[in-house]
């Protein structure tokens, strides 16, 4: 789940930054329920599900994570042609975060 998370959060700030991609919110809204889903598989209930998305201390770490990915990566805050760069990278690789975007 924690993976996941930050994959959509990478996404989220990608689509945020780069004028010439967009997010696939349908598929970011599947994604999502089906993390949780599968975290429900796991055992985990609903209430404790809240918990964790809704704890603050873990976004924070989960956001840090994020931009240590984006950084790694070459992104530069405040610089569009690093975040485009980026996300047409991770389209292009087909990765989770690629899944998520789509090139204009």
């Amino acid at each position: 789940m924690r993976d996941g998370l930050i994959a959509v959060g990478v996404a989220d700030e990608i689509r945020k930054n780069c004028p010439t991609i967009s997010a696939r919110l349908f598929r970011a809204l599947r994604y999502l329920h089906g993390l949780e889903n599968h975290a429900k598989k796991l055992g985990y209930s609903q209430d404790e599900i809240d918990a964790y998305v809704d704890d603050k201390a873990e976004e924070k770490r989960l956001r840090a994570i994020g931009a240590d990915y984006m950084r790694a990566r070459g992104v530069v805050e405040d610089d569009a042609k690093s975040y485009c760069a980026l996300g047409r990278a991770e389209i292009e690789k087909s990765s989770q975060i690629g899944a998520l975007l789509r090139a204009k």
